[in-house]
């Protein structure tokens, strides 16, 4: 039933359960996904600095820049730097494949041969995921946009407000659903946070099939694995230590303001419904609220539509080829 080499990547609005999904595949004994990366996409935006990655001097340069930068978290990956750049500069000259190794290196780690990688933002990346790793298969976790509202406005780190949380919450729902529509059931799967944590083996099953792997209990209990695979200074992940449980599901009904609520689901509540999720509707969320939302919104549309067009200009001067290769690949330089 095992998958030849495909990376796997979870994405999902900030807050929808994303690091217990990734601790739930890590205790996988065959995958391993890491802790939150910071060298990705950056790597992908400054492609163009690195050069033609067929000169090796190239390769040990975008290494050295993957390793030695504190920005990058390569520390939380508990990996040999100096290793992972020797792997690098002997690796294929591709940029997918220099950032592929070290995500196998971190599988490595633990004996595992699936690799992949772990951010809720890359919901807004899923075609420069593909274009890295034509193979890769996207998982998508979705919970109720208002128990994610509920959450991002409780974080410390969050600097926004309920209105920009609702929108990344939308925009997030969008960005599955036209991946649903143009990777197919091969390559995208999605999951429900509520389904999960009620019933964790029957879904991770589900999960399993579409990864063609067999499932394994020790998913299920992701908790006895948090220790190895969340950094400790992320005291926001805490209740990933601790059994899964429905006990947060629905709490946006006391951690909400009336206000919020109804904001929520006059702006977001057909796909609420469209998802299962139940909406009272009725009221009006005021004037001011709905212009706000309109304007966060509208700001973040702009957003997205200049980084298309921003990569579609450095598509035209990339130094090379982006697409990752297995390291067997690797032409005489």
């Amino acid at each position: 039933m095992n998958q030849p080499e495909r990376p796997i990547f979870v994405v999902g609005c900030p807050r929808s359960g994303t690091t217990m999904l990734q601790l739930m595949l890590h205790a996988h004994p065959r995958i391993a996904i890491p802790p939150e990366t910071r060298f990705l996409l950056p790597a992908y935006d400054a492609r163009a600095d690195f050069g033609d990655l067929r000169v090796p001097g190239n390769r040990l340069a975008l290494a050295r820049w993957i390793v030695d930068r504190k920005q990058t978290r390569f520390a939380d990956l508990g990996l040999d730097g100096q290793r992972v750049i020797e792997q690098i500069v002997a690796g294929p000259p591709t940029l997918g494949s220099a950032l592929g190794i070290v995500l196998r290196a971190y599988a490595a780690r633990f004996g595992k041969p699936r690799w992949g990688d772990k951010r809720p933002g890359y919901f807004q990346h899923i075609p420069t995921l593909r274009r890295l790793f034509p193979d890769a298969q996207i998982v998508q976790l979705i919970r109720d946009g208002r128990d994610c509202v509920a959450s991002l406005k409780e974080m410390d780190w969050y600097k926004h407000d309920s209105h920009h949380a609702l929108a990344t919450w939308v925009e997030s729902i969008e960005a599955g659903e036209r991946a649903a529509r143009t990777l197919g059931p091969e390559s995208y799967y999605r999951l429900y946070y509520e389904r999960l944590i009620g019933d964790p083996a029957t879904e991770l099953k589900g999960l399993c099939e579409f990864l063609g792997e067999d499932y394994d209990p020790a998913m299920s209990a992701p908790g006895r694995i948090a220790a190895v695979a969340v950094p400790g200074r992320k005291v926001w992940h805490s209740r990933t230590h601790q059994e899964v449980t429905t006990a947060r599901a629905g709490t946006w009904r006391t951690r909400l303001t009336t206000a919020e609520i109804v904001l929520c689901e006059t702006v977001a509540g057909d796909l609420l419904r469209d998802h299962g999720y139940e909406v009272e509707g009725g009221a009006r969320p005021e004037r001011a609220d709905q212009a706000h939302y309109r304007r966060v919104a509208a700001h973040r549309r702009l957003a997205a539509r200049k980084r298309e067009l921003l990569d579609f200009m450095h598509r035209r001067s990339e130094p090379g080829e982006v697409a990752y290769r297995p390291p067997s690949s690797l032409p005489p330089d």
